[in-house]
């Protein structure tokens, strides 16, 4: 029960290197490091490297959300720049925009955006256009949906519709597990059970998948407040459903064609084999 420490080691003396002997460098080849030193780094020609410069106001709607990272509260660090601060918080409120802005930030230049929340400024991380990948290569194979499934689908989102991001639905239940083993540890007790894992079912008929899912959630919303607004799915194409019927017969037929055929030959190759002779083995 001993705690593990992590200890930096120098490949070409096989010796335990001290903080202040590790740089930083930038690995050029295998072979080849070019050092850089923070005073190499000091002396850069970054305007943000101590300031967060602000370049340009957009609307919050125009700014992609894959885009956004984590956030940050700025606060001002002394007293006379309470005043500008408030006055930047009063200006992205009223004029219901966002600021663009750069920083620097664990030894690279970011963007950033920033936004108001309360009577904060906070700042969040954008990504630059080059780190965010084309998803293109990801799709899946083309496929038709009909309109009735579109329909179906969007029946269960209203089902799903929900007014706040809280409740039950919205905690952590890993981190309220981990306690819960942490506890039974403590106390000598036998950790509670863990709940089977729904498994996932293959769909093969999407309305069925999604009538059943909509019936779910009408029967996990039923004990709570406020009866939640539910759309029956669209009753199935007439045209589609006789398409549908009329190719189940059509693949019917074939794979009926297919066993007599089978039999047909299956009954020849028996009877080739019947017909031909064998010389018996000499003794």
């Amino acid at each position: 029960m001993g705690r593990v420490r992590y200890r930096t080691v120098c490949e070409l003396e096989d010796r335990e290197d001290d903080q202040s002997e590790i740089g930083k460098g930038y690995e050029l080849t295998r072979d080849q490091v070019i050092p850089i030193t923070d005073e190499d780094l000091g002396n850069r020609p970054l305007p943000t490297a101590k300031a967060i410069e602000i370049d340009a106001f957009v609307a919050m709607e125009d700014i992609d959300p894959i885009r956004m990272g984590a956030g940050y509260y700025l606060a001002p660090g002394q007293q006379v720049a309470a005043k500008p601060y408030k006055l930047l918080v009063e200006a992205l409120r009223r004029s219901s925009r966002v600021a663009i802005a750069k920083y620097a930030w664990s030894g690279r230049e970011r963007l950033g955006m920033l936004r108001i929340r309360g009577d904060a400024l906070l700042l969040q991380e954008l990504l630059w256009p080059d780190e965010i990948r084309d998803p293109a290569e990801l799709l899946p194979s083309p496929a038709e949906v009909s309109e009735n499934e579109i329909e179906g689908a969007l029946a269960l989102m209203d089902s799903m519709t929900v007014d706040a991001l809280e409740g039950e639905e919205f905690t952590d239940r890993y981190t309220e597990a981990i306690a819960e083993i942490i506890e039974a540890k403590r106390d000598q007790k036998p950790l509670p059970e863990a709940p089977e894992p729904e498994q996932p079912t293959q769909v093969l008929d999407l309305m069925a998948a999604l009538n059943e899912s909509v019936q779910k959630d009408k029967a996990s919303r039923a004990g709570s407040a406020g009866p939640a607004q539910v759309h029956e799915l669209p009753e199935p194409n007439k045209k589609e459903a006789a398409k549908k019927t009329a190719a189940k017969k059509t693949a019917a037929k074939k794979t009926a064609a297919k066993k007599i055929a089978a039999k047909k030959t299956a009954a020849k190759k028996t009877a080739a084999k019947k017909t031909t002779g064998h010389r018996p083995r000499s003794a």
